[in-house]
């Protein structure tokens, strides 16, 4: 009768853990999609088809007040382009906060926009973040487009 106890208090602690373990596992994943771009909540270019739109990057659909983005690099760590583009996102970070990153580094290392590149080396060593950023600022500062307007023209040109 005591080896049926036993048996039985020893299935009950492994339910248990392995419960534990499935809402441990499930806490790690996002709760809020708020800054992941949904086909519902944005319009995908007009040749798009609606399974394109699913494989846009992660971005901040709202934009971020600036203190709440963590600060770059310095600009002065880096040469030619690459430091260029990191002194574009400290022009305009809202707006690059705003922005997939064609590197899909959001998968690779959880960036949450193509802000997060260059909160450390990342951009240093890839050439499409370096290259959204240098557009990005080109197409605000010259065409005075909106964060939206420039997100629309960076899907349309790095989906393919």
């Amino acid at each position: 009768m005591k080896k049926n106890w036993l048996l039985i208090g020893g299935i009950v602690g492994l339910l248990v853990v392995a419960v534990l373990m499935v809402n441990s596992a499930s806490n790690d994943q996002p709760r809020s999609t708020a800054s992941r771009a949904t086909p519902a909540s944005q319009s995908p270019p007009a040749h798009n088809h609606a399974a394109d739109a699913k494989t846009i990057p992660a971005f901040f659909q709202v934009a971020p007040s600036k203190a709440s983005l963590a600060p770059t690099l310095e600009p002065e760590q880096f040469t030619g382009p690459t430091r260029e583009a990191y002194r574009a996102v400290r022009q305009i970070p809202v707006t690059i906060a705003q922005l997939p990153c064609y590197c899909h580094c959001d998968k690779g290392y959880g960036h949450k926009s193509l802000y997060s590149c260059f909160e450390d080396d990342h951009a240093a060593h890839c050439a499409v973040c370096v290259q959204e950023a240098l557009l990005a600022l080109k197409l605000e500062k010259e065409q005075k487009l909106t964060p939206a307007q420039i997100r629309e023209t960076i899907v349309e040109q790095y989906s393919h």
